[in-house]
């Protein structure tokens, strides 16, 4: 049931970004960079200088033709309504970016790497302004909505950690495989094997909920008090690691993307819409469901409330191929999620309405 947008790269698409006047932009192995329309076909591409792999995209919310794109050590900083040379260049980052996160007032972009940097770039002088560190690769960065100066932050060292500029240090990190042998659970033994390396973060627009996705295959949902967090709620979602997580707008219904092919839709409404006294009770688990398909079209299935205890998904769509990055779109009037994955095409599936 997914339509595929082809024709734009001809390699591995790793990362998308969606503009506020419904442009896509698609980011590729090579240096490859594209931009589609709503129905899917490529408006304009361009190979960045070095022809290094583009790792994350992001649009500017206040100026829609805005684009920075990171590619190997340096970000981008593009025109879309003429997608050309760039018109500048930030070279602040000593190892391979791996996500960009830019703040709603876009006056500061942050921008994550290999070395486990977070340099937080000042886009007015042009300069870093900050420059704050994980112990291994930081895997992704994202601002909190509302708040500019307020960001959060995870990465291979297992550590999730709530930022402000103001301060070099983290206000606040948790240790996911600390807390997973604290709660002594029965697969805690087995978090040696499997330990909870964090891959992608995601923020509700609320702005005090995010979310993280994590190699052990399970989801973790946790809720900023003041300049601490605490974990509201966690589940497994995935039979294999999971590579992207993604809150959709206004509303608490979150998208996953894992290296077991699978896609899902969470609605965590009812598990996070009011504040818990104890987060650490409030945990779900089920066990995880295994891929069955390789099919690169995908399979879309309803899955009723009651089929599994615990947290279940709204919907699971078999896509078959490992995720790289997951976006929302709204298209023609229906709300789509677009599919990153190893090919160089692009994955689009229907959503129900909220």
């Amino acid at each position: 049931m997914a339509v595929q947008w082809v024709g734009g790269h001809s390699s591995a698409v790793l990362c998308l970004a969606v503009s506020a006047q419904g442009l896509v932009a698609s980011g590729a192995e090579r240096g490859e960079l594209a931009l589609w329309d709503g129905d899917g076909s490529p408006v304009a591409q361009l190979r960045l200088p070095r022809a290094e792999d583009v790792t994350s995209a992001v649009f500017s919310a206040r100026r829609p033709d805005t684009l920075y794109a990171s590619h190997g050590e340096s970000i981008s900083v593009l025109d879309v309504r003429s997608l050309q040379e760039p018109l500048q260049r930030f070279h602040v980052n000593d190892e391979e970016i791996n996500c960009l996160s830019l703040s709603d007032s876009d006056a500061v972009l942050a921008a994550a790497d290999d070395s486990g940097a977070i340099k937080v770039v000042d886009l007015e002088s042009k300069k870093v302004c900050r420059s704050l560190r994980h112990s291994n690769i930081c895997s992704s960065v994202a601002f909190r909505p509302q708040r500019p100066q307020s960001l959060v932050s995870c990465g291979l060292d297992m550590q999730v950690m709530l930022w402000n500029l103001q301060k070099a240090r983290p206000l606040w990190t948790m240790n996911l495989q600390e807390c997973d042998m604290e709660e002594e659970s029965p697969q805690s033994a087995g978090q040696f094997f499997n330990p909870p390396l964090a891959h992608s973060l995601s923020v509700a627009s609320c702005g005090n909920i995010f979310s993280c996705g994590a190699q052990d295959g399970k989801i973790r949902i946790f809720r900023v008090t003041g300049v601490r967090f605490e974990r509201e709620l966690e589940f497994q979602a995935h039979s294999l690691g999971v590579s992207q997580v993604l809150f959709m707008p206004e509303v608490y219904w979150l998208l996953s993307g894992g290296n077991d092919g699978k896609v899902l839709l969470w609605d965590v409404s009812s598990n996070v819409g009011k504040q818990q006294k104890s987060p650490a009770k409030s945990l779900h688990r089920r066990k995880a469901q295994a891929a069955s398909s390789s099919r690169k079209d995908g399979k879309l299935n309803k899955v009723a409330s009651d089929e599994h205890p615990g947290v279940v998904p709204k919907l699971s769509i078999e896509h078959g191929e490992k995720v790289n990055w997951l976006t929302c779109a709204d298209i023609k009037g229906s709300r789509k999620v677009l599919v990153a994955d190893q090919t160089s095409s692009i994955s689009a599936y229907p959503l129900p309405e909220p």
